[in-house]
């Protein structure tokens, strides 16, 4: 993946937006400018809607009323009014707040999508989302509240009320009404929106797109993190190298368990331990011996992950759409969330994988009976001590909440709007539900990483391995132990956990193996 951090600016157009993009505007601040091509599609089909309400035809969400009000058609001096009223009628989510690179993902999400000029909002709009993602002016929106289905009908109208100076939006690192937040940014707000604006904003897949977007993002290093942090539990319980040779995976041929093994060998190159460590058994268990199947398993489902967000980052999912070429306008569903819902909830069990693994590893490492001489729970002084018993316990309560965190949620169903909806996505909770199972599973491999750095120490005390680990492991291990010192003896150890986990969480450990390995994905 290309570093976001070098990402300055993206230009958005409807059609080329990847991401390393997405996410250097969402969470680094890049800056967004509209392409100029864009600009001209906005306008040629917003000349089309205004034909349509002056004709005043029948079009949905145009001329008449939303979901179940179809039928209902709305007079010509009230279109305007229409498209307000959804928005404020639909802002009904609940619980904590999206982050803020969340709801700047939403943002950018529906400027791209609104930039193919087939949904008939006036270029003002995207023009204002893009400068509210430039000046810094996020919308506070809440959580809960999207089935995923006509679009994320709740969380958008949120985002979109701010557009009006209504709401609540966050600026300079303070949350205030969407008003203030727009005149201190110095953004005009809108006294109303026009024809078909409120579907144009609100209807559609941003928010779970967003969200699995992110979580797609971080998730990917979580991989690479989880190659790098089972490297050095493979070199501390002295494991056979043998079962990741080339040839192995190769005559299988799935290309995600050929790179993780690939990722295990150059992170193991130059390692002592392993190099004595050879012949010692004939075979390791599961948890060492299939990293790269597990592993690369995991590598394969984010690859179809990653190849269904990105086309939804440049999908156009609000209804209807409106093809300036005929004069058309074509009621149809790609609101609705099923092509990001299934790859979401896939997300979510990939993901929880990476934890189950890592787990059984730590578990090989604390147990006396599993290390191949490793000192019970790592101590020093065992009994007087428990070191790092207890660590492996909040390691499985992690993994045991990821397996129920893993149900789908896309398998459920609940029909809304008189029936008309009748079968809903739940594509936002599956996001959602991806990012708790991201969360568990970083500080899982946080708990590895710690345990590991421990059995580093003690495999060198007791000395029948040598003392020579890879030179990108000893790198690791240094940073970890600036900031964590060797557990000679029980002390508080939640300081410790705590800062490995911010260390998995941050960019430290991938600059660390890009340093070694800049091609390492």
């Amino acid at each position: 993946m290309r570093d976001i951090r070098k990402i300055d600016k993206v230009v958005v157009d409807g059609f080329s937006l990847d991401l390393e993009s997405f996410v250097s505007v969402a969470r680094g601040f890049a800056r967004v400018e509209l392409a100029a091509s864009a600009r001209k599609e906005l306008e040629r089909s917003r000349a089309l809607i205004e034909k349509i309400a002056d004709e005043k035809r029948v079009a949905y969400g145009i001329t008449t009323g939303f979901g179940d009000f179809a039928s209902v058609a709305v007079p010509e001096e009230m279109t305007n009014r229409l498209s307000t009223n959804l928005v404020l009628s639909h802002c009904v989510g609940t619980g904590d707040p999206y982050r803020t690179d969340q709801v700047r993902g939403m943002m950018l999400l529906r400027a791209n999508a609104l930039c193919a000029g087939i949904s008939g909002v006036r270029p003002v709009i995207v023009e204002m989302l893009l400068e509210m993602l430039n000046k810094g002016v996020t919308p506070v929106v809440p959580q809960k509240g999207s089935l995923g289905a006509s679009g994320d009908l709740a969380p958008l109208s949120h985002m979109g009320l701010v557009l009006l100076g209504l709401g609540e939006a966050e600026y300079e690192g303070r949350v205030m009404k969407g008003k203030e937040a727009m005149e201190a940014a110095g953004i005009p707000v809108l006294a109303s929106l026009a024809a078909k604006e409120g579907l144009g904003i609100t209807n559609g897949t941003c928010a779970m797109t967003s969200v699995g977007a992110l979580n797609l993002y971080d998730t990917m290093n979580a991989a690479l993190t989880a190659d790098l942090v089972a490297s050095m539990t493979l070199t501390v319980l002295g494991g056979q190298l043998n079962a990741f040779q080339d040839r192995v995976h190769r005559a299988r041929g799935q290309k995600g368990q050929i790179k993780a093994a690939e990722n295990i060998r150059r992170l193991t190159e130059g390692c002592g331990m392993l190099e004595n460590s050879k012949g010692l058994r004939v075979q390791d268990a599961y948890a060492l011996r299939c990293v790269p199947q597990v592993h690369g398993a995991v590598r394969d489902a984010l690859d179809f992950v990653k190849e269904k967000i990105e086309i939804e980052l440049n999908a156009v999912t609000d209804n209807p759409l409106i093809f300036p070429e005929g004069e058309e306008v074509v009621s149809g569903g790609n609101f609705h969330g099923e092509p990001i819902a299934i790859p979401c909830d896939l997300l979510g069990i990939a993901c929880s994988e990476l934890a189950s693994i890592s787990e059984r590893r730590t578990e090989r490492m604390v147990n006396a009976d599993l290390s191949n001489g490793l000192t019970p729970f790592l101590t020093t002084e065992a009994g007087v001590n428990s070191g790092f018993m207890i660590v492996q316990y909040s390691a499985a309560s992690m993994v045991s909440e990821n397996k129920v965190l893993a149900h789908p949620a896309c398998v459920d169903s609940i029909p809304s709007s008189a029936n008309q909806e009748d079968f809903v996505s739940m594509g936002t909770t599956a996001a959602r539900k991806a990012g708790w199972i991201l969360e568990n599973t970083r500080s899982v491999l946080a708990y590895e990483l710690l345990t590991a750095c421990q059995a580093v120490d003690i495999r060198r005390m007791v000395g029948d391995l040598g003392q020579g680990i890879s030179p990108a492991a000893q790198k690791v291990w240094e940073h970890v132990r600036e900031k964590v010192a060797f557990y000679d003896k029980d002390r508080e150890i939640a300081p410790d956990i705590k800062a490995v986990e911010a260390i998995v969480r941050s960019d430290e450990l991938l600059d660390i193996v890009h340093g070694f390995f800049p091609d390492m994905e």
